[in-house]
């Protein structure tokens, strides 16, 4: 599957806070991104 880019308006805070803590266990920040939303594509 081919990848898009796309640009997201978040709170800043909570970005910083989230990006943050993909860094620390070395997540990627769009990978965890594109698991939320598979999860809620799988509960519909």
């Amino acid at each position: 599957m081919g990848k898009k880019n796309v640009t997201l308006s978040l709170d800043s805070e909570l970005y910083q806070i989230y990006s943050e803590l993909c860094k620390k266990l070395g997540l990627v920040l769009s990978r965890q991104v594109e698991l939320m939303m598979e999860e809620k594509l799988s509960n519909v």
